[in-house]
């Protein structure tokens, strides 16, 4: 368990609560606080919670450029049936799709209620920007309009650029930073010219070039700890399934960079 409230209550009422009884009370507190964290981070997210929101979003993420596309629709209802939705669920996800493409629609709430959904799950957060991920896109290099949706959602899970970059990477695309803007302002991404390797093992990982060693096995860690399909828990299939697909392609990224530099 992570015991930051409760080393940091405990220093607190050492300081302000006379000494050692004010400690006691100050690192019990903080380990109630860090238990709640703990539990809110691990918890999985309600079944069907992501319905509503999602295919809200995934409708805006399509009209933001002016019109839907056919391929942004048969994105939308190829989603619904590998996610294995029952009628009910698809009646939800097309009234939410459509309802996302009306002119006055607000994308914050929908943001949101992800964000409430996912919680603290960060595992959670990479399938659902891979969603939508998809619906941006789905007609090649994206627009602005879409970019800045998917920026504010991914701030809104608490997903780095970088780590939306890589993202990106693993399905084609790249970020040419000499195009990128502001935080949710259009511009960015574009078509990488990719080998037959597959993406930039080092965008996949998020490093630069010139990282060492120790900061390549740190990054892989990290990533493969976060994106591992084992710890989804309770996921429609489609979701894992894109999961063990970012696992692989995370580890055949770190095995390439092992390879060019030559160590274990």
């Amino acid at each position: 368990m992570n015991l930051v409230w409760t080393l940091i209550l405990a220093f607190a009422g050492l300081i302000f609560g006379h000494g050692l009884p004010g400690m006691v009370v100050g690192a019990l507190t903080g380990f109630i606080i860090d238990g709640v964290r703990q539990k809110r981070r691990y918890a999985t997210p309600e079944v069907g919670g992501f319905i509503g929101p999602l295919f809200a979003l995934l409708g805006a993420v399509a009209k933001s450029d002016g019109r839907v596309s056919e391929a942004e629709i048969a994105i939308a209802e190829r989603l619904m049936s590998r996610m294995g939705l029952d009628a009910e669920q698809r009646k939800q996800a097309v009234a939410s799709f459509n309802a996302g493409k009306q002119p006055e629609f607000n994308v914050t709430p929908a943001i949101d209620g992800l964000r409430q959904w996912v919680g603290l799950r960060r595992d959670h957060a990479f399938p659902v920007l891979d969603v939508v991920i998809e619906t941006v896109l789905a007609e090649g290099n994206p627009p602005p309009e879409k970019l800045a949706i998917l920026r504010q959602l991914a701030f809104a899970l608490r997903v780095s650029d970088m780590e939306l970059m890589a993202l990106m990477a693993m399905k084609g695309y790249a970020w040419n930073a000499s195009a990128s803007g502001q935080r949710g302002q259009g511009g960015g991404y574009v078509p990488p010219q990719r080998n037959t390797q597959g993406p930039d093992p080092y965008t996949v990982l998020g490093i630069e070039r010139s990282a060492d060693a120790r900061a390549i096995k740190r990054a892989y860690r990290k990533l493969i700890s976060e994106h591992h399909p084992d710890r989804l828990g309770d996921l429609p299939e489609d979701m894992r399934r894109q999961a063990e697909a970012r696992a692989s392609e995370i580890n055949a990224a770190y095995e390439r960079i092992k390879a060019e530099r030559g160590f274990k």
